[in-house]
């Protein structure tokens, strides 16, 4: 280990070049805060034109494309998204025939979604516009560095959940 990874204080330049000093967790917690926050405004401040696809739908497609086909829960978990929102994206994105819903042949009750060919080819499309540009500002990074912030993230993911979890019994506690 080198003297820089021992030392739990450390100082790290921000989004807006600013320095501070704090212990490296909390930096992690700031960045990554910051990171949630600039998505959330991404989602807040777009507008549905007829005719395009938004960022949550977006979402769910890109989610079909990687574990297609999915019912409506697991794409919802899956986009973070309220099963009933899905439902609705879902229903328009099927009308542009950019999915397909179908029962499933184990279990009537539910609906699997999968991409059809247009939907597949937007995504593709959409990827390869979006991945250059995510590629780019990975590009100053190491292949080590950004395996540790991948586990890192992970990290956070399962803490979060966890945090769900309990919460999730603790309501089901007060019933």
């Amino acid at each position: 280990m080198s003297a820089r990874t021992d030392d739990r204080r450390t100082t790290v330049g921000t989004v807006m070049g600013e320095r501070q000093e704090g212990d490296a967790a909390e930096q992690v917690a700031r960045s990554f805060k910051r990171a949630m926050a600039a998505v959330r405004r991404l989602r807040g401040r777009e507008t549905h034109r007829p005719g395009e696809v938004t960022d949550a739908q977006y979402s769910l497609l890109f989610c079909l494309r990687d574990q297609s086909p999915m019912s409506v829960r697991d794409l919802a978990d899956a986009a973070d998204l309220s099963p009933a929102s899905v439902t609705e994206m879902l229903e328009g994105l099927a009308t542009v025939g950019l999915v397909r819903r179908e029962r499933s042949a184990r279990d009537r009750r539910v609906v699997l979604t999968s991409l059809t060919e247009n939907g597949r080819r937007l995504v593709e499309e959409r990827r390869a516009r979006f991945e250059p540009r995510f590629r780019a500002a990975m590009s100053e990074f190491a292949d080590g560095d950004l395996l540790i912030a991948a586990g890192v993230l992970e990290r956070l993911r399962g803490l979060f959940e966890e945090l769900a979890g309990e919460r999730n019994e603790l309501v089901d506690q007060r019933r």
